[in-house]
Parts: C-alpha cells; sequence; structure tokens
C-alpha cells in the first residue's frame, strides 16, 4: 500500500505515529510520506518540512504565518500528486490538511481520503459537514456521537474507531477508597492565553477553599511548554498547589484525586475517564464570547457532558466562572452527598459509552478501516 499522511499539529503526530505502527502491522511493504511530527520520525516516517511551520493556533499567529502556510499547503498538494498513493490520510488540522486534499483533488479526482479526527461540525460551522463530502471519502470519529451528527448534516461516510484515551483507563482509573482523603486538582489550562485567563479565579477559588476546609491539599499537574507559565502564574497565588510535572505524575494525581477544577478541554475526558468528580470553568475574550454565542450550536462545551448526553460536569463560563462560585461547585463535591454521587453514577457510565464493541484499540479501527478503503476486497 502507498499511503501519504498530512497532519499539522503534535496531538496529530502522536495519533499518526500509533496508525503507522497499525498499518505496518498489517501491510510490512506499505509505503508511507508526508507531513509528520517528532513522534512520526521515531517510527522512520520522514516528513515533507518541519511540522513546526504549520503547527499554529489563533487568528493572528496565523495571519503573521499565512505565506508560509499557504506555500507548504501548495506544496504538500503538489507532493501528493507526485506520490499517486493508494489513499491520503488527513489527521485533524483541517484548516491545512483539507486545504490540501482540495487541491490534490483537482488533478486527481479519484483519489481516496480519509479524515482522521472529525472537524467539530457537530458544536459549529455545521455547514462544513456537507462540503466535507467533496473531498472526503471517510471520516475516523474519536467521539462515539460524531457519526449520527454527520448523517444528520449531511456529511460523509463516519465511523467511531474510539479515542486513544480508552487505550488507557488502567493508568486514569483509581480506587474510590483512596480517594476519600486525596488531593483537590487544579487544571488551569494547556495553553498559555487559557491559564492566563483563568489564573485568578482558579487563585480565588482556592483561596476559599482553604479557608473552608484547612486540611484539603491541592495538585496542579503540568507538562510540556505551558510547565513555565503556570509556574510563574500561580507565584502570587495566595494558595500554591504543589506542581507535579509529566504525564506519568499527572495520571498518578488522577488515580487518587478526591475532585477536580478544571478548565475545559481535553483533560475533562480524562479526568471523566478517571472518575473523578470535577467541576469545569472557562473564559473566552469579549468578542469571542459574541461571535461563539452565534454560532456554537451545543449545550455545553465538556466533551464528557457531549458523550454522555448529559451534564455530569457542571460548567461554569465567563462571568460565572468566578472564584466564589467555583469554590463553592467544589466543595459539594469532596464528600459522599448528593451532587457527588451523581456526577460518580454519570461517570460510570462514559467508559462503556466510549469502549469499542470489538474490543479494538484506536489505531487498529483506524488501520483496517484505512486499509479497507484504500485496498477494497
Amino acid at each position: 500500500m502507498n499511503c501519504f499522511i498530512v497532519t499539522g499539529e503534535p496531538s496529530g503526530d502522536a495519533l499518526g505515529a500509533k496508525l503507522l505502527a497499525a498499518l505496518r502491522a498489517r501491510d510490512p511493504e506499505a509505503r508511507f510520506s508526508g507531513v509528520g511530527g517528532e513522534a512520526m520520525a521515531r517510527s522512520g516516517f520522514v516528513s515533507l518540512f518541519p511540522l513546526s511551520d504549520i503547527s499554529v493556533m489563533g487568528i493572528l499567529p496565523v495571519l503573521r504565518r499565512l505565506p508560509t502556510l499557504l506555500r507548504r499547503i501548495d506544496e504538500t498538494a503538489r507532493a501528493v500528486v507526485a506520490a499517486r498513493p493508494d489513499v491520503l490520510v488527513l489527521i485533524d488540522s483541517p484548516d491545512f490538511t483539507h486545504r490540501v486534499a482540495k487541491k490534490a483533488r483537482k488533478t486527481l479526482p479519484d483519489l481516496k481520503v480519509v479524515d482522521y479526527v472529525s472537524p467539530t461540525v457537530w458544536a459549529w460551522r455545521p455547514g462544513r459537514a456537507k462540503k466535507m463530502r467533496r473531498i472526503i471519502d471517510l471520516v475516523l470519529a474519536l467521539l462515539p456521537f460524531e457519526p449520527a451528527a454527520h448523517q444528520r448534516l449531511g456529511g460523509p461516510k463516519c465511523l467511531y474507531v474510539g479515542h486513544p484515551l480508552i487505550e488507557r483507563l488502567s493508568e486514569l482509573r483509581g480506587d474510590e477508597v483512596l480517594r476519600a482523603d486525596g488531593p483537590v486538582l487544579v487544571l488551569p489550562g494547556s495553553r498559555r492565553s487559557v491559564v492566563a485567563r483563568m489564573g485568578s479565579a482558579f487563585a480565588d477559588a482556592l483561596a476559599r477553599l482553604a479557608v473552608l476546609r484547612p486540611d484539603l491539599e491541592f495538585v496542579l499537574p503540568v507538562a510540556g511548554p505551558v510547565e513555565s507559565v503556570v509556574r510563574a502564574e500561580i507565584e502570587n497565588w495566595p494558595v500554591k498547589p504543589r506542581v507535579v510535572s509529566g504525564e506519568a505524575e499527572k495520571f498518578a494525581a488522577f488515580r487518587t484525586a478526591r475532585a477536580a477544577l478544571a478548565a475545559s478541554g481535553t483533560v475533562t475526558l480524562e479526568l471523566a475517564l478517571s472518575g473523578t468528580p470535577t467541576v469545569v470553568a472557562y473564559k473566552v475574550p469579549k468578542i469571542e464570547e459574541f461571535i461563539g454565542r452565534r454560532l456554537i450550536q451545543v449545550p455545553t462545551i465538556v466533551l464528557p457532558n457531549l458523550i454522555l448526553g448529559e451534564n455530569a460536569f457542571p460548567e461554569f463560563l465567563q462571568d460565572e466562572a468566578n472564584g466564589a462560585t467555583l469554590a463553592q461547585a467544589v466543595a459539594a463535591l469532596l464528600d459522599d452527598g448528593p451532587e457527588r454521587r451523581r456526577q460518580l453514577e454519570a461517570l460510570a457510565k462514559l467508559a462503556e459509552k466510549m469502549l469499542l464493541p470489538s474490543g479494538q484499540t484506536p489505531s487498529d479501527a483506524a488501520a483496517d478501516a484505512i486499509i479497507a478503503l484504500a485496498r477494497p476486497a
């Protein structure tokens, strides 16, 4: 099999590395080319250019890098045409990868294209789903409700292959007995801008909780480039959480946590799968709030809530995300009581909804689907 893979950010690179291993296990002679990062490079994948050239987020950073992005889109599309692959696999980063597929398909109209990680058409820009049918043959979804969303919106064929976190349940799950005296996790975000926006509210919440419960320990797991930002942010907090670094320490903290206060993001899914009762908060600049309230089409921005179809985790947005409100909500989770029991009952259903009936890993399910499309029987 001749497979061309394109990703545009580190999370996609991590998915791509696992996918490469699964595809090679099925087809040891397979040939791979495209765009990837360090994780894919460790398995022998040679990228057309460094992933850092295109891994940008936010309106202003994209505008500053626009000439480079446009050049890399054109370069990648030309490489796809030259390779004439059996299948083009796009991994996340739709603003980049979809443009590559669109350009390549102008020359190769029969090119088979897989989109691994669905764009959030169920949350905003729902019209994108129908437009995707022109360039995408198959969407491989990480969230179990996404196939139904694509069907409802007139999108391409969509198959749920599982979220990579379901492979790590044993690392995430803890014992409720151990949690009785466990710490409260504090997770103010994984991006510099989010940490800056959430910092004052989280600091105030911790100060209030420390007055209510002087026995509480606060732990802040942090990893990657945001660590220095987080450490600088908490320097001025009246109550300083204990910082733990790295993924292993983070998951160890999840297994023993009594409760958590978290900024909205993928970490809420990690917390839910670990069975940690959580309060979620999030703030965006006023202009983004103005736009978001008119475009976002879901009743919650919290992933576990969307998967469960109920607001298992309470969420506090914008002005509601203040220290007093957050402290009160976390306090309700600290001891056995109706709010803690309600969350635990809801979270117990989550893994069942996310596990694949076949028992496969997400990477294996994705690889099987890609090979079936590339080389139909």
